[in-house]
């Protein structure tokens, strides 16, 4: 694999051509950003967490029939994927009342969901990422119906897939966000599993291990995304 021109910059991420036109290289960032951008930070070693934490749950998910961008790790901070046409949507899976549902369902932080709740949120910084429905998201014609369904259906199939495995671990998934692309004909699940967009809490003590630590200014930042490494990794 050859490391070829820089593609995109985003907050965590850098994205390379390779020498391969259906693949491209991730490089993770040690950098931190909340609050729609609004808030910036460094967080020391985060890059190479997240990376194996990615590589780890990817793997995962694929000996249990989710299809991702995943090839393989290439680096410490380096990932090899498959180069996808981006939907330009983030999906939401919400377990546990956390974040922004706390205002919007006027629920207290911690509250259990009878079910999962999926939700749309349109990736544009320029609007602030706002949620959609799916009658927005054809409107928009960002995805057709079939692959809403395609997406909802691997969003489910995930949570419970994640749940299982981070419970075995005493770690609760209360929420988290997934990205999805288009390669060959395929909807393929893309981007990143990590703290950076999912809230893992211990279950008995209910401590965040995961990037609210930095929204929140909790401390102990570096520290909650290691301990969620070496519990799944060791």
């Amino acid at each position: 694999m050859i490391k070829g021109n820089l593609l995109y910059e985003g907050k965590a991420k850098t994205v390379f051509e390779t020498d391969n036109p259906k693949e491209l290289l991730i490089y993770f960032k040690d950098d931190a950003t909340a609050l729609n951008g609004e808030k910036h930070g460094i967080i020391e070693g985060k890059g190479v967490i997240n990376n194996k934490l990615s590589e780890f749950f990817f793997k995962q998910l694929k000996d249990r029939g989710i299809k991702s961008h995943f090839v393989e790790k290439a680096g410490e901070r380096e990932m090899i994927v498959k180069r996808l046409d981006m939907i330009k949507l983030e999906v939401v899976v919400r377990n546990i009342v956390a974040g922004s549902l706390v205002k919007r369902l006027g629920k207290e932080e911690g509250t259990p969901l009878t079910v999962p709740v999926v939700e749309y949120y349109y990736k544009s910084d320029e609007l602030g990422d706002p949620m959609l429905n799916r009658y927005h998201i054809m409107a928009l014609d960002l995805a057709k119906i079939d692959e809403l369904n395609q997406m909802e259906h691997v969003a489910f199939s995930v949570n419970n897939i994640l749940r299982e495995l981070l419970k075995a671990k005493n770690v609760d998934l209360i929420d988290f966000k997934l990205e999805f692309g288009r390669f060959d004909g395929e909807v393929l699940l893309a981007d990143e599993i990590s703290p950076d967009n999912c809230r893992f809490w211990d279950t008995v003590t209910h401590e965040k291990l995961d990037k609210d630590r930095f929204r929140q200014d909790l401390g102990g930042v570096v520290e909650a995304y290691k301990e969620m490494l070496d519990r799944l990794t060791l």
